[in-house]
């Protein structure tokens, strides 16, 4: 008798070999090269701290050398009066670290995500310069660094979000297509219940209630963000359970935890996988969109809703709308392609090109 895992090849709709799937991938050149740009965009993220921060990389003053990025020191280290840390922008450290045998090792952009700039010749918000590569928003802060920042938070945050989501759709669809019966119809109905909350007024009462973090809007919209996927997987199970290598397991005395992880739930990751890309995008909007309300992280958290809000308050400085709405549009086109290519990849209908 055939093994029952033997069927991930042969059974119809199930998941193709990998090179195989892969090959498909990269044909879809728009999908391949925006997973390689999403990828590129976001490891570059990851070093935010060290592109654009107000504190040096190094810094060596008096013979000693300091690692500000890692310690904070405070102004009379570096010979200033007060015991305050450091203000490594200052016009006075500036001169300091230019002192024959001191020097400082800053990033390229000197800016941090909340870095005030107090000597800006313009008027806040201030246009593109020299200093401030994107211009300024309308607190003095550096766009171009709460862009970067922001993208990296938004990421993250579609990241755990799908991750939860995926989870706990995929645990609830398996557990109705697998059993089915009474089980199945009650779950749905309870699910169908659950749906029908109105998502935004709880967000609305919970941030009224609670301070406004991150770590809230992750649980609230968690708790929504499983229902379209466990019908797709729900479907999945529901049709595998009663094929062949399926019934040949159950013969051999496997148990049903057995028989769903190993042989059907790796028959039914087809449409969770399509899916992983427009969860992410979705995930990533409704931050902003709640941002952009006024109803997500606090103000000094770096957002691209926070700064679309404060380019519609700012309707002359028109380089905080442009390169935050830039920066959104080429992430969400990125996260679409990359779904339309994983689509056409595990598609074994679509004929693969020589």
């Amino acid at each position: 008798m055939a093994e029952p895992t033997s069927s991930v090849s042969t059974e119809p709709g199930t998941l193709p070999p990998r090179r195989r799937v892969w090959r498909r991938f990269r044909q879809h050149r728009l999908g391949y090269w925006s997973l390689i740009l999403f990828v590129s965009l976001f490891a570059f993220s990851l070093c935010a701290e060290l592109l654009c921060n107000d504190k040096p990389l190094v810094v060596k003053y008096a013979g000693q050398w300091y690692f500000p990025l890692v310690h904070d020191y405070p102004e009379t280290t570096f010979g200033g009066d007060f015991p305050t840390p450091a203000d490594y922008l200052d016009p006075f450290l500036r001169e300091r670290f230019a002192e024959p045998g001191n020097f400082a090792i800053y990033p390229p952009n000197h800016y941090s995500y909340n870095t005030l700039n107090y000597f800006t010749p313009s008027p806040n918000p201030a246009p593109p310069s020299a200093e401030n590569w994107l211009g300024t928003d309308d607190r003095g802060r550096d766009v171009l660094a709460r862009l970067i920042y922001g993208f990296r938070l938004s990421v993250i945050f579609g990241m755990v979000l799908t991750v939860i989501g995926v989870t706990i759709g995929i645990v609830t669809g398996a557990l109705m297509g697998y059993f089915g019966g009474r089980f199945d119809l009650v779950s749905q109905r309870l699910i169908e219940i659950w749906g029908s909350m109105p998502e935004l007024y709880l967000i609305i009462i919970f941030a009224s209630i609670f301070e406004p973090s991150l770590w809230l809007l992750v649980v609230l919209l968690s708790a929504f963000g499983w229902i379209g996927l466990s019908d797709y997987v729900r479907a999945e199970f529901y049709r595998n359970r009663t094929l062949e290598y399926v019934r040949a397991a159950r013969a051999l005395g496997l148990g049903n935890r057995q028989i769903m992880v190993r042989h059907i739930l790796p028959n039914s990751l087809t449409p969770v996988i399509t899916f992983l890309p427009f969860r992410m995008s979705a995930a990533i909007v409704a931050l902003t969109s709640l941002d952009f309300l006024g109803l997500g992280v606090p103000p000094s958290v770096p957002s691209l809703g926070e700064l679309l809000a404060q380019g519609k308050g700012n309707l002359d400085a028109w380089w905080i709308s442009i390169s935050t709405f830039a920066v959104l549009v080429l992430t969400l086109l990125m996260l679409t392609f990359m779904g339309e290519a994983l689509r056409d990849a595990l598609d074994t209908r679509k004929a693969e090109k020589p």
